[in-house]
């Protein structure tokens, strides 16, 4: 059998990948190091800073205009909804009224 080539952790080096410290950028501003396989920097949207799960707080994390396009295009359906409403109440009006 032949000798497999181990590094001082006892590992065998042909087979695993380079684990090295990286640097975790995050939207809110935070930055930590951490190890990875990955090479760079890591760049998130959302980290433990600022999770809802992690800070206890309550908030909307706003992805590149998301939420507010979201809120615009259901306020447009919920006065297009409206606009029907008051249309057939006056419609019913007008054919109660005769």
């Amino acid at each position: 059998m032949p000798k497999v080539k181990k590094d001082d952790k006892g590992k065998e080096t042909s087979i695993h990948p380079h684990y090295a410290a990286v640097r975790v950028k995050c939207a809110c501003g935070n930055n930590f190091e951490t190890r990875s396989t990955h090479k760079g920097d890591i760049h998130v949207e959302i980290c433990s800073a600022c999770h809802p799960f992690f800070t206890g707080k309550q908030r909307l994390v706003d992805t590149a205009g998301r939420v507010e396009r979201f809120r615009r295009k259901y306020a447009k359906a919920g006065e297009v909804q409206a606009a029907a409403a008051a249309t057939a109440a006056a419609a019913t009006a007008a054919t109660t009224a005769k």
